[in-house]
Order: structure tokens, then sequence, then C-alpha cells
């Protein structure tokens, strides 16, 4: 059995869609109603090499914010379960991204306890139809619904849209290091016996 998931989220603000393979080549077929972070959800599904589908309809004539966080609550969701008992996981992964004037750091333990660090702010209220403030509830909500302790630091940058990019890359970088299976594990890698 490969590391797949699907997950259906239905309520009276959103109703999406996400399946997962987490040993795919970074196939994707995304769509949310907001462009820039259809983009986004592209690039971290290229650059984690986690096949990705995502389909959100949400109360956009009310705004983002519905949409964006229960994505993140489906995805972070569709992951916890995608692992299962995350057995030769490497668990731990970091990177940084640089995508032109702005740097993004990432660091994360899929380690069962969830937990979110962002220090990152943004110059515009919105980039195309993208709410900044809710890159991090997106974070938040798939940080808590995925079990896993996530650190965003945007080091600098000037443009908001390479900002959010470079955040976005970094996390897909670092989440793609942890992901990976190491062959020299028997169970999980914790001292515990579980994640």
């Amino acid at each position: 059995m490969g590391r797949t998931s699907e997950i259906t989220r239905n309520t009276n603000e959103t109703k999406i869609l996400v399946k997962l393979d987490l040993d795919g080549n970074g196939q994707n077929n995304i769509s949310t109603g907001i462009g820039l972070f259809d983009h986004m959800l592209q690039q971290l599904s290229f650059h984690s090499a986690v096949d990705m589908e995502i389909h959100a309809q949400g109360d956009l004539y009310v705004d983002g914010h519905h949409t964006i966080e229960d994505v993140g609550i489906a995805l972070g969701k569709a992951i916890f379960k995608a692992l299962g008992e995350k057995k030769a996981i490497n668990r731990y992964g970091s990177a940084f991204v640089p995508m032109d004037e702005a740097l993004a750091f990432v660091s994360l333990d899929i380690s069962g306890r969830p937990y979110l660090v962002f220090d990152a702010s943004f110059y515009s209220g919105n980039v195309g139809q993208l709410d900044t403030q809710l890159i991090k509830e997106f974070f938040r909500a798939l940080a808590v619904h995925a079990g896993i302790t996530l650190h965003i630091k945007l080091e600098y940058g000037e443009n908001d849209h390479h900002k959010i990019e470079a955040i976005f890359k970094a996390f897909a970088k670092a989440l793609h290091e942890a992901l990976k299976i190491d062959q020299s594990l028997k169970g999980v890698a914790s001292t515990k016996g579980v994640l």
C-alpha cells in the first residue's frame, strides 16, 4: 500500500476534496477560486514531490478566510492519514529558499505535537486575491491537523509575492526531506517508539 489518502470536508462555508500521494513526483490538479493560492499550492506539490489534487468551493463572496483555512485543515488531515504509523520517515526537514530578493527558512518536525512559529510580515493586505493575513492561518491549520511542529521565518524581502512564494517553497523542500524513508530505521525516528 502506498502512502496515499483522500479527505473530504464539507461545511456550510466550504466544500473541499484533497487527494495525496506522498510518494509521487509533484503532479497536481488544484482549484480553490483564489489564483495566487492555487499557484502556491502548485509550488508546494511540485517542490515536495507530493502528488496533490485539491478542489475547494468556498464562500469567497465573504472573503478567502474560510476557504484558505479549511484547505489547510483538509491538507493537514490528508498528510496525517497518508503517513499512517510514520515508520522509517526522516521526521525532520529544514530548508532555506531564496526568491529573488526574498529569503525564507522553514524547519519542521513530523512529531505528532502540533506547533507553529510564524515570523513573517507583509507590506500589502492583499497580493492578487490572496489576503496576506491568511498565510499564517493556512500554515497554522495545516500544522495542527498534520501533527507537525513548524517553524517559518522570513529572513528578509521586499516584494510580497516573492516572500510568500519563498515561504511555500521552503516549506515544500523541508516537507520533502521529512517525508523521505530512511531504510536504516527499523521503526519510527523516536526513542519513545511512537510519533
